[in-house]
């Protein structure tokens, strides 16, 4: 399998002033939404359960993710990964200061497992060029390292420039757990 890219180039204005200048900008082809009762279908298909049972169990599965994710846990999402639910805050210096005020956003963390990142890395990108009077004018299949980015573990690269994240709980001097970035509304805290 691949994933099928377009690259269709498109008048890309920088201010209002500017006549733009032509660019060609990526975008996904062919993706589309798949609906849960496909899936179900699929899963009953490979599993040789029915669907009923099937769809029985993805309810209950999904009830004890949502359940269990709001009770603050890291929850396993089977071949996948895990998920949890994480805030996105402003850090104060006093503790007369902490309030929910902090709290610029609710977020869900989806961390993949290591064989869901080993499949992304080596799976073959296509991209067909497309030029601004819709004719097909290139094709190009990927040679790239296949680098995987990883919100949660942006620090074990060394190339985080807001101070580092964790996903044990802890935080590092001005750090962020998760990927935050300081945008300028006051001290950056931490994402939880």
């Amino acid at each position: 399998m691949a994933l099928k890219v377009k690259a269709v180039e498109r008048l890309l204005k920088f201010d209002k002033e500017s006549a733009g200048k032509y660019r060609y900008v990526l975008k996904p082809d062919l993706y589309t939404s798949l609906s849960q009762a496909k899936v179900i279908k699929e899963a009953a298909l490979r599993s040789g359960v029915s669907r009923g049972v099937m769809q029985a169990c993805w309810d209950a599965a999904g009830e004890v993710i949502k359940a269990w994710a709001t009770e603050g846990h890291s929850v396993a999402l089977p071949g996948l990964g895990t998920m949890r639910f994480g805030l996105r805050s402003k850090a104060v210096e006093k503790v007369e200061d902490v309030k929910t005020g902090l709290i610029e956003t609710r977020r869900i963390i989806f961390t993949p497992d290591v064989d869901l990142k080993d499949e992304l890395k080596n799976t073959t990108i296509q991209i067909t060029c497309i030029d601004r009077n819709g004719k097909e004018v290139k094709r190009v299949t990927s040679d790239d390292a296949g680098d995987i980015e990883d919100p949660e573990n942006e620090n074990q690269g060394g190339e985080n420039q807001n101070g580092g994240n964790t996903n044990q709980g802890g935080t590092q001097s001005g750090g962020n757990t998760g990927g935050g970035d300081d945008n300028g509304g006051g001290e950056n805290g931490d994402d939880i």
